[in-house]
């Protein structure tokens, strides 16, 4: 038997600490299909960060040259930065069969499902605002106002989770990661997509 594959596009989003970077860096590690959409950023790197890895580092003058050539399939500022993801590199990634992976924000994430309503779209939730209080405050890479900020914007974020095609309750990781990794696993394997050849 033959079978050929067309890449997806898996849009991961949810709120600042709901640990979205965590279960997209596993799901990385342990499926090799699946490639990471690297987006561009204005703001500053964080310790550990690395140019090309985790965003492409830009100026202001680097991102507003980049949005007059319309090359962000989405854009938005978020938390006083601005972040894109580059329309070449999530094409080109896909036409050659590979899976994209978006890790982005709920701003950027509602753009993307109106320009590629075949995307993947799941959204990740904290298990209580308490808790994604504790977890903004234990990552220790935002000041207290920017932690109420982003806790402002959780309860709004949350309230259009309707507009996702799954959510997932970041309570317990590995069941969250199970959840997340059997729902990338049956999308796979959509008619649209996937093109088994029996002979």
């Amino acid at each position: 038997m033959r079978e050929e594959r067309k890449g997806m596009l898996v849009v991961i989003s949810g709120p600042s600490g709901t640990g979205k970077g965590t279960l997209c860096s596993r799901l990385l590690n342990d499926d090799p299909s699946l490639s990471f959409s690297v987006s561009a950023t204005t703001r500053a790197p964080r310790e550990g960060e690395i140019e090309g890895v985790h965003y492409f580092f830009v100026s202001e003058q680097e991102y507003d040259d980049l949005l007059a050539k319309d090359a962000f399939l989405e854009h938005a500022t978020v938390h006083g930065h601005r972040y894109g993801t580059l329309k070449s590199q999530v094409d080109r990634m896909m036409e050659m069969g590979v899976n994209v992976l978006l890790d982005i924000d709920p701003q950027g994430a509602k753009e993307v499902m109106r320009q590629r309503p075949d995307c993947v779209s799941v959204f990740i939730l904290p298990p209580s605002y308490k808790e994604l209080r504790v977890r903004l405050h234990t990552r220790n890479t935002d000041d207290p106002r920017e932690i109420e900020r982003r806790l402002g914007n959780a309860r709004g974020e949350i309230e259009q989770m309707q507009l996702y095609q799954y959510a997932v309750v970041n309570d317990d990781l590995d069941l969250a990661y199970h959840q997340l990794s059997a729902i990338i696993t049956a999308e796979k394997q959509r008619t649209t997509r996937y093109f088994p050849v029996v002979e």
